[in-house]
């Protein structure tokens, strides 16, 4: 859910330091013809631990033993412990159905559902958003007909969404975009409720696929539509079912790399449908990237290394809206914070916000936490970890894995000892250690959680993008990429302000006259910077 453009890197029988932008088992990769969709080819590394480079089933990589404390000071977004990676058998390889007798689903343990349904009543609670817009559409049903296939983040917040899309009219089919974000208890609830889900944490590459493919490719299934996140089902059914994708009426992206493809395809000419962009909306952009990583960047860093804030030297790689969330909340705490920089925009503001803009060569000797969110590749890599001081922490707050040369680590001279679960020690033959988080990919999804509050506003521009585009008139949108229109961006932030007994204050005929306004909305032009 945040700023980036990804590439995979993949270990495997190639060289540790080769860096790919195909996946190891992407189904699609016999089709023909497609030359132009190479930017869409996954570039979410989502390898099994298990698997990957079998590093971790050779001496150079143990396991420490797990205490009581260190298991319950990590929840890993679960209250429940059901999503454990100890399950070593494959949910493909069990047969489940849920009491109904449906067995259309494939999830961790259908039998950990009362839990998953718990958690999505208390996000519930704190959604405010999606569920007035639930209420309120409800009984027009704007997404009759509407087959939509899901490919997100699987959690609490996610199946809030879920079920109000359901109840505006929508079937659907979902699978996780991320192999270690998946809540197993929610994944389970909402097969218990009925829906076709495909997502468990801990899945390997070949997992990861299957289950996209398996929401795509159904029998008496025909999508209509798209809801993705990062562009992996929008990939998997432009290359695998080039058919199947002329069908749909439209895709909505939420991510940065997920937007940065579709244009890519725009620009080659081979994106045949319309497309909202809905990350860039102001709602998402600033309170998903802004406001919830400036809180759960702080919960992440807490609960997987219990580290004190005060007096800590961190540096953040980039400054755009997560850059300066994580800066905000970092510097709230006491911590000593410096920024690195490309953009001279960026780079000002980070300065007039009293932030130091340093290059990472300068810093990187002293910090005691280096954050990543940038977008690229590579800002931190084994040069740079080789020069950091013993106990840094590594982490990143970007879409992909590919911000750190985690690649370069999976070497013979070092050694990876697991701490807990996302938490791993990497020791240099002199005994300096590093902590990685998450082997580097996205660390609030994987080692915390998300405020629903926020959830709540990205849900609900989601929904009203899915709404507008299938029910959209012939010709209102072609096959290009399009900005969520401002009224509704509008109209997402007025359902939340509710919450905080917010009152707007009304133009009256002359000011909106003078101003030539529409007393309703929007307020705003699109060229208009919030």
């Amino acid at each position: 859910m945040t700023e980036n453009i990804e590439i995979r890197t993949i270990v495997g029988n190639r060289n540790l330091n080769t860096v790919s932008d195909s996946p190891v088992t992407d189904p699609a990769s016999g089709a023909k013809g497609l030359e132009g969709t190479n930017a869409f080819v996954s570039q979410r590394s989502k390898l099994d631990p298990k698997s990957s480079g079998a590093l971790k089933k050779s001496s150079r990589y143990r396991s420490r033993s797990l205490s009581a404390s260190s298991t319950d000071s990590y929840s890993s977004t679960s209250c429940t412990g059901s999503s454990s990676d100890d399950d070593d058998v494959s949910p493909r390889e069990k047969i489940q159905k849920n009491t109904a007798g449906n067995s259309d689903f494939c999830v961790r343990n259908i039998n950990q559902h009362a839990f998953g349904r718990r958690e999505i009543e208390i996000a519930e609670q704190e959604m405010p958003g999606i569920m007035a817009l639930r209420k309120r559409a409800t009984d027009d049903k704007p997404l009759k007909n509407a087959k939509i296939v899901g490919c997100t983040h699987i959690n609490a917040q996610t199946a809030v969404l879920i079920e109000t899309l359901v109840a505006l009219g929508a079937n659907v089919r979902w699978a996780a975009c991320n192999i270690y974000s998946t809540q197993n208890e929610v994944a389970a609830a909402l097969a218990e409720a009925g829906f076709s889900v495909f997502a468990w944490r801990g899945e390997t590459e070949e997992d990861f696929w299957w289950c996209i493919d398996k929401c795509v490719n159904a029998e008496n299934w025909h999508p209509n539509m798209i809801l993705d996140d990062g562009g992996d089902a929008t990939h998997l059914m432009l290359k695998k079912y080039p058919a199947m994708f002329k069908m749909i009426k439209g895709i909505v992206e939420e991510s940065v790399t997920g937007v940065h493809r579709l244009y890519q395809l725009s620009k080659a000419g081979k994106l045949t449908v319309p497309a909202m962009n809905v990350n860039d909306s102001v709602t998402k952009t600033k309170y998903d990237n802004l406001y919830s990583c400036r809180e759960s960047i702080i919960d992440s860093l807490k609960r997987s290394t219990d580290v004190m804030f005060g007096g800590k030297q961190v540096v953040i790689c980039g400054y755009g809206e997560v850059g300066k969330g994580c800066s905000q909340a970092l510097k709230g705490l006491g911590c000593v914070v410096y920024v690195t920089e490309i953009d001279p925009i960026c780079a000002l503001q980070a300065s007039m916000d009293g932030y130091r803009v340093v290059k990472l060569n300068e810093v990187i000797r002293n910090v005691d936490i280096v954050i990543t969110a940038t977008g690229n590749k590579n800002v931190v890599t084994r040069e740079h970890m080789d020069k950091m001081k013993n106990g840094c922490i590594v982490c990143n707050m970007g879409h992909s894995n590919t911000e750190i040369d985690v690649n370069s680590l999976r070497a013979p001279d070092l050694t990876w000892e697991k701490v807990r679960s996302q938490v791993d020690h990497v020791i240099w033959p002199d005994g300096k250690r590093i902590i990685l988080l998450a082997e580097g990919r996205l660390v609030n999804l994987s080692c915390s959680s998300l405020p629903s509050f926020v959830v709540s506003i990205t849900s609900a521009t989601q929904a009203l993008a899915l709404i507008e585009l299938f029910n959209a008139p012939a010709g209102r949108y072609k096959s290009d990429v399009y900005l969520l229109p401002k009224k509704m961006d509008e109209y997402v932030a007025s359902l939340h302000l509710p919450t905080f007994d917010a009152h707007l204050t009304e133009l009256t005929d002359e000011q909106a006259k003078y101003m030539g306004l529409n007393k309703a909305g929007p307020f705003k032009p699109n060229y208009y910077r919030y």
